[in-house]
């Protein structure tokens, strides 16, 4: 069976290594210039297809004529797993079987672009994979295979995506056997009533409100770990938080203010409970346990974020 690859996060790498050898050709969005010299840096599963020897064409957008070199491949299948464009109708209708999805949900809950980090920032307990049968709305197709994943209470945005990948992978190939059987892919509808959506991240949903409860700022800290990172203000001065913790404890110091420091990390006032900060990192430095950096910022005790 001939598959077009679609993808341009690494998240998709298991995926991608576990079909390769039915994969022809990927489709993956063109590298950006990054960092300050504005170099153009491939994205991993554009490294992995060419260190195999498959093609890669590369878009922006599907109004690009270079798309329409899929027809050379004679597709049987497209795979679409993390490519962070949506596929118009007439796209989706060039393989002979046709298109399927895996998304990082119990769809359909969560559709749309981030949903790993969506289920961390709402503090739920499992999420899981959909693989879907495509069309031309947003992660809306026939369900073929689903499978739920606890959500661990450490688990944040790096971890949960890493364990989602590679069991995306574990699934693929007996997906694609059995559609390769049958000659079609058959699913079952999904209950639109239930549908949520995901928005898109940006950089100001990393800000933490004080005034908000222990357990929801943390949440925040594990949705955001890769990007944007939680963030607060102390003395005027940026601050990420990397990690954190809760504590039941409740202050009676005003929502932000650090109330103990010891081994364990620095001891926030919520309005509901403690959140303790163990990893952080301030502006223009380096990444530390917050202990460390207790010890050498000078009268930290008392004072408040912002």
């Amino acid at each position: 069976m001939n598959i077009v690859f679609f993808s341009t996060s690494a998240f998709s790498l298991p995926s991608f290594r576990a079909i390769s050898g039915f994969i022809k050709c990927v489709i993956t969005k063109r590298a950006r210039p990054k960092g300050r010299g504005y170099m153009l840096e491939d994205s991993e599963i554009k490294k992995a297809a060419l260190q195999m020897g498959i093609p890669v064409i590369e878009i922006d957008s599907f109004k690009e004529p270079s798309i329409f070199q899929v027809h050379d491949f004679d597709p049987h299948l497209f795979v679409v797993v993390s490519f962070g464009l949506i596929i118009p109708k007439k796209i989706l209708d060039i393989p002979t079987i046709g298109s399927i999805n895996v998304h990082p949900s119990l769809l359909p809950v969560y559709r749309g672009p981030s949903p790993i980090q969506w289920a961390l920032l709402n503090g739920d307990n499992e999420t899981g994979i959909t693989v879907i049968k495509m069309n031309e709305q947003m992660d809306a197709g026939d369900i073929i295979y689903q499978e739920t994943v606890h959500i661990d209470e450490n688990d944040n945005a790096a971890t949960l995506s890493d364990r989602l990948s590679v069991r995306s992978g574990e699934v693929l190939p007996n997906i694609i056997d059995h559609i390769e059987k049958e000659g079609k892919i058959t699913g079952r509808q999904q209950d639109h009533r239930l549908a949520t959506f995901t928005p898109l991240i940006t950089k100001e949903m990393g800000r933490i409100n004080w005034q908000a409860g222990a357990r929801e700022i943390n949440n925040r800290i594990r949705a955001f770990f890769l990007w944007p990172v939680a963030y607060t203000y102390i003395d005027e001065k940026l601050m990420k938080i990397y990690t954190g913790q809760t504590d039941p404890y409740n202050s009676d110091s005003p929502p932000g203010t650090i109330i103990d420091i010891n081994k364990k990390g620095i001891y926030v006032s919520t309005t509901d409970g403690t959140l303790i900060i163990i990893e952080l990192q301030m502006e223009n430095k380096k990444k530390m346990d917050a202990y460390s950096f207790a010890i050498g910022y000078r009268n930290l005790m008392g004072k408040a974020f912002k």
